[in-house]
């Protein structure tokens, strides 16, 4: 036995450990999706009746929720960072199986309160504004996870998922690209945060001058974040670069169109507009930086090659078509039927990237080992 085959088998067993937290965050994923088949009136694998209840929760918290607690638990070095992704995941199993729907909300409502503590050691080992941001966040999270315990409905509940996606993505954008942004970003970056949170909580409080306040305050940071972003600049370039930046540009738009239905009209609670809000936000925006981030982030916590591919494109345009479709001729159309091939194409646009993934991770490590 060589010295480097104790190492290599210590890796292979963190790698497993790690893939494990991951395991439910795939999970809900895949019953989001069978949940997004039924509410577009489509047939679906799995015709389970909880599973539109819970769909947002299962997505946002268990599946977005699940993946950044695991990456922070990865950052901090410590076991006990471990419980966030291990509360999540369980909350969201719990909401797909037969189990009373309390437990699903309190283990998601536990797995959010551990992410927030897993932010006061990474806060104090850095005293970084970056990690402040993705605090706020993650105290939106679990503000949003409270009241859904608390029997608060999704749509009057939705601003503080909003928060925390945008809080902490912006933030772990601060965080990789703070070189490109100057030193003097983050101080003016954690005002607009701090606006946003605060605007979150006028949207619950006084919803009528609320939405308006908090569709301003989305507007304001994703300029922000577009001015500032060397994605302006890298777009220019080529391969990975390129790629990184036309998933940003992409997302910053559609987090545009979020706040502007929110500024222009206020609250939305239900129909197109809502739709419009959701899609916007939780594919057009999040789901576009998980495309951008997963071939710098994903290596860093499985500890296995995710180079990028010319592939990679292909979900990132279908993802950001389709919902232009479902919102433009949907949404703001009526159009029934552009509504549902939009969703589906939606549906679509996930699988494919989760496939060209795992393709470009397996051809990566067999050309490593065989090397």
């Amino acid at each position: 036995m060589t010295a480097l085959e104790p190492r290599s088998s210590q890796a292979t067993a963190t790698r497993w450990r790690r893939a494990g937290f991951l395991l439910p965050a795939g999970v809900a994923l895949l019953a989001g999706l069978d949940a997004a088949l039924m509410l577009l009136g489509l047939p679906a694998p799995v015709a389970a009746d909880r599973l539109p209840e819970v769909h947002g929760m299962l997505l946002v918290l268990g599946f977005v929720g699940t993946v950044v607690a695991l990456e922070r638990a990865v950052a901090l070095r410590h076991p006990a960072g471990f419980a966030a992704p291990a509360g999540l995941g369980l909350g969201a199993l719990l909401l797909i199986v037969p189990a009373p729907l309390a437990a699903g909300r309190m283990a998601l409502c536990l797995g959010a309160l551990a992410m927030v503590a897993v932010y006061v050691p990474l806060w104090r080992r850095q005293r970084d504004d970056a990690v402040l941001v993705q605090a706020f966040g993650a105290v939106l999270a679990a503000g949003g996870a409270l009241l859904w315990l608390g029997n608060v409905d999704v749509p009057v509940l939705l601003p503080w998922l909003v928060g925390f996606v945008v809080l902490t993505i912006a933030g772990e954008r601060l965080e990789l690209a703070r070189l490109a942004m100057g030193p003097r970003a983050g101080p003016a970056f954690l005002a607009l945060s701090a606006a946003l949170a605060g605007a979150v909580a006028a949207a619950l409080l006084w919803p009528v001058p609320g939405y308006p306040l908090l569709g301003l305050a989305l507007l304001a940071l994703v300029g922000w974040l577009a001015v500032h972003d060397a994605a302006r600049r890298t777009i220019r370039s080529t391969g990975l670069a390129r790629y990184i930046a036309g998933c940003l540009l992409a997302g910053y738009g559609w987090l545009a169109v979020a706040g502007a239905i929110w500024l222009l009209g206020g609250a939305a609670l239900d129909g197109p507009r809502y739709d419009a809000v959701v899609h916007a936000v939780f594919l057009g925006f999040t789901i576009s930086m998980i495309l951008a981030h997963a071939p710098v982030i994903l290596p860093a916590v499985l500890r296995r090659p995710l180079p990028y591919h010319p592939l990679m494109i292909a979900p990132g345009v279908l993802l950001h078509g389709s919902l232009a479709l479902r919102l433009w001729a949907g949404d703001a159309r009526g159009i029934h039927l552009a509504w549902q091939v939009g969703g589906v194409l939606n549906v679509t646009a996930l699988l494919l990237f989760v496939g060209v993934a795992a393709w470009a991770s397996v051809r990566a490590a067999h050309r490593a080992g065989a090397s």
